[in-house]
């Protein structure tokens, strides 16, 4: 398994407990949480860093306010940083209320986010 179970675990009960439809997908090699059929967090364990960071979608404003953070990375798997998204470290979502700020600063964007593109089957 490429993800923390306990974290999605965690992340679904928070889902829950705001009454959030949400739908959890195996993807890139971890688990991404889908809300409105959009990317809103994801989770998976980084071999560079070593440990599980928290993927969150936030919007190109929160961004520049939570990259400040110490627990905070940009989101480069591919090489560069990806516009309004972020990596927070295990620091950062230890505790239930900071799991709970990054879920909601993820769910506030989310209307805003846009969906991808449904790929044309063959």
């Amino acid at each position: 398994m490429a993800y923390d179970e306990y974290l999605a675990d965690r992340i679904k009960n928070v889902f829950n407990e705001k009454r959030i439809l949400f739908e959890a997908r195996k993807m890139m090699g971890g688990l991404c949480f889908m809300v409105d059929n959009k990317m809103c967090l994801g989770i998976h364990i980084d071999k560079k860093f070593g440990d599980s960071l928290l993927m969150a979608r936030i919007g190109e404003e929160s961004y520049l306010k939570a990259i400040e953070k110490e627990e905070c990375l940009p989101m480069d798997f591919t090489g560069r940083p990806m516009k309004g998204y972020i990596y927070i470290t295990p620091d950062g979502f230890d505790l239930e209320d900071d799991l709970s700020y990054w879920i909601q600063l993820a769910l506030n964007f989310n209307p805003l986010a846009k969906a991808s593109p449904k790929k044309k089957k063959k």
